[in-house]
């Protein structure tokens, strides 16, 4: 194969904007790095147990593993959130997906890698939901400690860079693993401290995450699945 040009078409597959976490990861890393490129939707089926999601015939079509999201670059064509995002940050170096001094960067990719494996207990408990209400929910034991976990990530990593990001002025592909978590805390009223409200609150006044709300209120398909957490 061919290595394509940086200017080649790029094509990322994404579901519902209202529940599809990792979808929203790169969408929301190619806005905030202004890369054009060009957006389809394949909405989940009501069932989407593991199976019958993976199996949906057209998410078949454009994704080798049955999952979104994917990202199609002419005949490349790259599954899963965090390999989409370390690609285009190959792709486009000047556009600062990553923190620019190796320490930093090392942690972000580190802090990115934990998100991407971890945190099972708050994301089963606590679906991505961008029309949920916020309101109160008991979450068990194990979310707790996610969100512990997640909120001494966030202060310790603001309180180094100084923020408003997590690794500075600049949004980064950290900031993008950990944007739905930011709807998951304010959605379901979970516990947090007044430095992950600040950045939670820099998050939600993006144009960006305002344009993938929006989009993802005016969607016809709701979940009753998701609708009930």
């Amino acid at each position: 194969m061919e290595e394509m040009p940086v200017n080649g078409n790029l094509k990322l597959w994404i579901g519902n904007r209202r529940y599809s976490s990792w979808s929203l990861r790169p969408w929301i890393a190619l806005r905030m790095a202004e890369i054009p490129f060009e957006c389809g939707v394949i909405p989940f089926e009501e069932d989407i147990g593991t199976e019958k999601y993976a199996g949906t015939p057209r998410l078949r079509e454009v994704s080798p593993t049955g999952k979104v999201p994917v990202l199609h670059h002419g005949d490349l064509i790259i599954p899963d959130s965090l390999a989409i995002l370390e690609y285009l940050a190959d792709l486009f170096p000047d556009r600062g997906l990553w923190p620019e001094k190796r320490d930093r960067r090392a942690m972000a990719r580190a802090i990115s890698a934990e998100m991407h494996s971890g945190f099972a207990a708050l994301r089963n408990e606590c679906g991505m939901n961008m029309g949920r209400s916020p309101r109160r929910k008991d979450v068990s034991e194990a979310a707790l400690r996610d969100v512990e976990r997640i909120d001494r990530i966030w202060s310790e990593t603001l309180e180094a860079s100084g923020g408003p990001f997590l690794f500075g002025q600049r949004f980064c592909n950290a900031d993008a693993m950990y944007a739905p978590v930011v709807n998951r805390l304010h959605a379901y009223d979970l516990p947090r401290s007044s430095a992950a409200q600040a950045y939670m609150d820099a998050i939600m006044n993006l144009p960006a995450w305002k344009e993938w709300e929006r989009e993802a209120l005016a969607e016809p398909w709701t979940i009753a699945a998701y609708e009930n957490l």
